[in-house]
Parts: C-alpha cells; sequence; structure tokens
C-alpha cells in the first residue's frame, strides 16, 4: 500500500458534474462533512434501517409462527431468505447507479423496502412472509453500497474515515437494538409491528433522499453483465444454502449430500464466474480489484473476522436464557451494554487510525477481539450480571473499532471511479460472512451441546466461544499482510 492515498479524477463521462463531484482528496475549502450533513443523517437512517429488520425478527420467531399457524424451526425460511436476497441483489448496485443515477436508485431502494415492510406486516401464511421477505431485500440490497459510494463520492478523504463511523454508529444501533425492540413489540404489542415500523420511517427516507441526495450517474452506462450476474448469484445462492443446512439438524441421512451438493455446485459456479470475469470488460463483481493489497486483505479479513463474531448474539443468547435462565426481554437488554462500549470508541477511532495506521491498529484489535472472545468461556450462571456487562460492554468497544477500520480499509488506495464496485463487493462479502457465521456458531454449538438442559448450554457455550476466538485470530495474520501507513507526524510523535 503506498504511503500516501492517491485519488484520480472522476471518469470525464461523468455527466451530473457538480462542483462537489470531485476527488475526494481535494482542497480543504469548507468541511464537506458539514456541508453533506444531510446526505450522512440519510445514509445513517437506511442503515439503521436495514440492520434493525436484519435482526428485529429473531426474537419474534415463536409468536410469528404461532399466528401464521406453522412450527417455529419452519420460519427459518422466513430468516434466510433476507440475507439471500441481500447477498444475491447486491452486485447489481454499481450497474444501477451508473444507468439509473445515485438519487432515483437509492430513493427506489427505501421505496422497494417500505414497501416489502408493509406486505410483511399484513402477510397471513408463511409463503406470503417469505415472499415479502425478497422483497424487502430487494430494497435492502441497494441500500448499504449506494450509501458507502455517495458517501466516498462527496466526503473527503481526510473527513470519510468519521464519516463513516457516524453512519456505522447507526447500522450498529440497529442490530444491537434490534432484538429488544423485536422482543418488546412482541410481549406488549403485536408482532406485525415489527415489519410496519418501517413504513413511516421510509417515508421520510423518501423526502430526505429528494433533498440530500446527490445525483451520480454515466452519461452511458456499460451494458449489465447478465451471464457473470447468474453465475454469480447462483454461486452465492448455493453457498448460502450449504452453509445454512450445515447449521440445521442434520439428523436425516441425505443431509450430507445435500451440503456435499450446495457446496460443489456453489464452486462449480464460482469458478466459472472467475473464468467469465477475467473475459469480461464489465464484469458484475470486478475481482481485478482484489490485486490492490488494501481491497483483498479488508474482504479476507471481513471474512475470518465475521465467521468468528457473527454468530456471537445467538450463542449469547442462549447461554442467558437457557443456561442461565433469564428471560427473553432480560437477555435483549444484555445487547445495550455493547451499544454503549460501541458508541463511547467511536469518536476516537479516526485518531488512532491515523496515529497507529491500518495495519498496526488492526493487527492488535484483531488480537484483541480473539482475547475477549474466548474470555467469555469464564462466565458461569453464578457470574454476576455487572460482570457479563462489563464482558459485553468491552466487547462491544474492540468490534466498533475492529468494524469501522475493516469497513473503511477497502477504499484507501482506490480511485473514485471503483468505488461503487468495491462497496458492492464489501457487501456482498460482508452478508455471506455473516451467513457462514451464524451457521458455524449453530454447528459448534450443537456439536458441543452433550445434554440439552442448562449446564450443557453452559458447556456447549464456553468451547464454541473458544474456537471462534481462535478462528477470529486467524484474521491477524491477514491485516498482518498491510503495509505500515502511519503519517510522518505520528511515526514522529511515536518515537
Amino acid at each position: 500500500m503506498p504511503p500516501h492515498d492517491v485519488i484520480a479524477a472522476p471518469d470525464p463521462t461523468d455527466v451530473h458534474a457538480l462542483p462537489t463531484d470531485r476527488p475526494a482528496l481535494a482542497p480543504a475549502e469548507p468541511s464537506s462533512k458539514a456541508r453533506y450533513r444531510g446526505l450522512i443523517w440519510l445514509v445513517s437512517a437506511a442503515f439503521f434501517m436495514q440492520a434493525l429488520d436484519s435482526t428485529i425478527v429473531n426474537t419474534a420467531v415463536p409468536a410469528i409462527a404461532g399466528a401464521l399457524d406453522v412450527t417455529p424451526l419452519s420460519m427459518r425460511t422466513a430468516l434466510t431468505s433476507y440475507v439471500l436476497t441481500l447477498a444475491i441483489f447486491i452486485p447489481m448496485s454499481p450497474w444501477l447507479c451508473d444507468r439509473f443515477g445515485t438519487r432515483r436508485v437509492f430513493g427506489g431502494a427505501i421505496l422497494v423496502f417500505a414497501l416489502g415492510s408493509l406486505l410483511c406486516g399484513v402477510a397471513q401464511s408463511l409463503p406470503q412472509l417469505v415472499a415479502s421477505r425478497i422483497v424487502q431485500g430487494l430494497g435492502g440490497a441497494a441500500l448499504m453500497p449506494v450509501g458507502r459510494y455517495v458517501l466516498v463520492r462527496s466526503i473527503d478523504r481526510r473527513e470519510f474515515v468519521s464519516s463513516m463511523t457516524t453512519v456505522a454508529t447507526f447500522g450498529l444501533l440497529g442490530s444491537v437494538f434490534g432484538p429488544l425492540l423485536g422482543g418488546a413489540l412482541v410481549e406488549f404489542t403485536n408482532w406485525r409491528l415489527i415489519f410496519l415500523i418501517n413504513v413511516p420511517v421510509g417515508i421520510i427516507g423518501l423526502l430526505l433522499n429528494r433533498r440530500e441526495m446527490p445525483d451520480y450517474r454515466l452519461d452511458r452506462a456499460h451494458r449489465f453483465d447478465t451471464l457473470g450476474f447468474l453465475l454469480f448469484a447462483g454461486a452465492s445462492a448455493l453457498c448460502l444454502m450449504a452453509a445454512e443446512t450445515l447449521g440445521g439438524d442434520g439428523a436425516h441421512a441425505g443431509h450430507g449430500l445435500a451440503v456435499a451438493g450446495y457446496a460443489l455446485g456453489g464452486v462449480a459456479l464460482a469458478s466459472l464466474y472467475v473464468r467469465h470475469s477475467r473475459r469480461t470488460e464489465f464484469p458484475v463483481s470486478d475481482l481485478s480489484l482484489l490485486k490492490v493489497r488494501s481491497v483483498w486483505v479488508s474482504l479476507a479479513g471481513n471474512l475470518f473476522t465475521r465467521l468468528g463474531v457473527s454468530g456471537m448474539y445467538l450463542l449469547l443468547v442462549l447461554f442467558l436464557q437457557i443456561g442461565c435462565g433469564w428471560s427473553p426481554l432480560a437477555a435483549g437488554l444484555m445487547m445495550v451494554p455493547q451499544a454503549i462500549g460501541s458508541i463511547s470508541v467511536k469518536p476516537f477511532i479516526d485518531r488512532l487510525l491515523t496515529y497507529f495506521g491500518y495495519r498496526r491498529l488492526l493487527l492488535g484489535n484483531t488480537i484483541a477481539v480473539s482475547v475477549v472472545l474466548c474470555s467469555f468461556a469464564l462466565l458461569t450462571p453464578d457470574s454476576p450480571p455487572w460482570v457479563i456487562v462489563a464482558f459485553v460492554y468491552v466487547y462491544g468497544a474492540v468490534m466498533s473499532l475492529q468494524y469501522t477500520s475493516m469497513n473503511t480499509l477497502a477504499y484507501v488506495d482506490l480511485d473514485v471511479k471503483h468505488a461503487s464496485m468495491a462497496s458492492s463487493m464489501a457487501s456482498t462479502a460482508q452478508y455471506l460472512s455473516m451467513s457462514f457465521g451464524i451457521a458455524l456458531a449453530s454447528l459448534l454449538m450443537g456439536g458441543f451441546l452433550a445434554s440439552h438442559n442448562a449446564q450443557g448450554y453452559v458447556w456447549a457455550f464456553r468451547w464454541s466461544v473458544i474456537v471462534l476466538g481462535l478462528i477470529t485470530l486467524a484474521a491477524s495474520w491477514i491485516f498482518g499482510r498491510l503495509r505500515d501507513t502511519r503519517s510522518a507526524k505520528a511515526a514522529e510523535t511515536a518515537s
């Protein structure tokens, strides 16, 4: 990675070239962060809405299953269909932005997401709910990558990390408070409000989109890579299905064959896509960006980190509710210290990155995340609540630093013209690794579960977090592949 960031000028075919449509490394002038404050709030709200919806359903599964007259296990398709749709359709977002413009695509994404939420809220059967969740995923697939792309295009490089920190904070709040809000709505109101709450938020988002969202697009967009999309979508779907099947109940004889079939099919389609992308001028996912060290390190580090941490909430809820006998609402409240820990460290991330550089910070913090994960094995049913609160708070702090650093690393050495593709690839990798992480955590928990009593779940929880911590430790080796990028001023201060 070069010692400084070089951002090329925008493509000359970019038509809506406004005075603000300039390289991210432009002279400061007035603060771009202040100038685009409304845009930052808009993207933050979209991230919050999407993150909330990704987690809020989990605590409401039994209530929804009872209302729709199905078993809780049957609700699995309603949970996985949303993530599947996100992972499959996110790669379309760069082409959609080039073809129709960021303002129209982002507004359409909000509208489709709100419509899907409304359909979920009025669903009368499981098939209707699954179909509605797919509609939600179609809208959600463009929210995160388009939001990141617009911020990269609009915010000066020196203020980009702090802007992404604000956005990431709202996304984190959505994922943390989702289970708590879901449990509260189910307990005190009706499960349908879990989805209907997105409708007024979507209306406000549409109004803000018209006023605050810049319109970046190309005069003549390239032809969409339909074959590449089908190969990429098929590979992603089969890999996700393999992960979900592997983490599910595998009592029947054909379970292993199904997992192997999905995995082999996914690998075959992925291999065909790699070959196809090398022969296509505008592939749906440009693998040539992986030649940039910071990009492949960011994606690979994200994968191994999320493999270790994505299932942590599921394991902690099982430990608290079954192992310790806590109520669902009390277990949901335990996510609040995580949010506080995350928010408390956010103001310092920009300065820490400037002082230490990405390599030193991610290398050291990944090791810290691994240690914190393993330390959860020290908890017992007799542990005082304040001790568990302290563990969760520290976990939230180190993960906040980890996520923000990883998510911004992918852009530090890329020209602005590649930002849309990088955002799409980062978002796709994020959702794929999240699914794999949840499946892996479920598989570990089931493997270590000797008995279905409280002590059995405590034992399984301890060994599962230790294994996940060791897997996360592997990401530190990946981040060690970065070059030291501390600024000269920071290096002099350190010496």
